[in-house]
């Protein structure tokens, strides 16, 4: 019995530092935030503007909040993005939003970790019930 008691604390500190192990991640801490000219109000303003001038949302199955995430390259260009949930006919409007994306007009200044531009995402919502946008 005396051998199973010794056992026990070790098979708590076994499988607590396994579960540190596997839920590691790395957090990427930037000096400075990727910056739009004008401000992220800016950016929301111009990205709706040109999404509904050069995109036909009744032709797509959309209702509800939709999130955009945006990558910013260190050289301050939108160059990829993605968008959650997945909807149908997705990989059209993706191109059509890639379009729309192309006519905002200004260039991010970039995110800085230290004295060094780097990649960063912007992330925010679309209300496609109400037009509006959400940002997280």
């Amino acid at each position: 019995m005396k051998k199973y008691l010794l056992l026990l604390p070790l098979l708590f500190i076994g499988v607590k530092g396994f579960s540190q192990l596997a839920t590691q991640t790395e957090v990427t801490e930037y000096t400075q935030r990727a910056e739009f000219p004008g401000g992220e109000e800016a950016f929301k303003k111009q990205f709706m503007d040109m999404l509904y001038a050069y995109v036909d949302t009744q032709s797509y199955a959309i209702n509800g909040k939709v999130t955009f995430v945006i990558n910013i390259s260190a050289e301050g260009k939108m160059n990829r993005f993605d968008m959650l949930p997945k909807i149908k006919n997705s990989e059209m409007f993706m191109d059509d939003v890639k379009y729309a994306m192309k006519k905002i007009k200004g260039k991010w200044k970039p995110a800085m970790k230290g004295d060094t531009p780097v990649d960063s995402k912007v992330i925010f919502k679309v209300d496609f019930t109400t037009n509006g946008y959400d940002h997280d």
